[in-house]
């Protein structure tokens, strides 16, 4: 698990610890994810289709740093900033600000792009909401 990963994990595990202590809060009931291979209505097929139009942003995190204001305020050209990730690891992918694969940077066209290398399932991705 790596470092942001476990600062996720710790995230969530102190959330979940402050829910414990205002009962008021309640968890929302979640529907098992099952592989239904049915084919789907056309009802559902309007509801799908009302949504895959909505922009999401996606973005490549090379890696991150935490530094103080009093440094941040002196980074000026050629400054350099050290980041967590190790040179040659894979590049995080996230969609709205969500962990969705992992990746290696390629250029095509004169252009930057990323070859996902791994995909986070839809299970795991709920697995760490809880």
């Amino acid at each position: 698990m790596s470092q942001n990963d476990q600062q996720i994990a710790d995230d969530w595990a102190a959330a979940l610890a402050e829910q414990a202590i205002d009962e008021s809060v309640q968890p929302a009931p979640l529907e098992e994810l099952t592989d239904d291979s049915a084919p789907i209505t056309d009802d559902e097929r309007r509801k799908l289709d009302t949504i895959l139009d909505i922009p999401v942003t996606i973005s490549m995190e090379v890696g991150r740093s935490q530094i103080s204001i009093r440094n941040l305020l002196q980074l000026n050209q050629g400054s350099v900033v050290e980041l967590d990730r190790v040179a040659g690891e894979s590049l995080d992918v996230m969609v709205n600000g969500t962990l969705i694969a992992h990746g290696e940077v390629v250029v095509v066209n004169d252009k930057f792009g990323i070859r996902l290398t791994d995909v986070i399932s839809q299970t795991e991705r709920i697995k760490k909401l809880r």
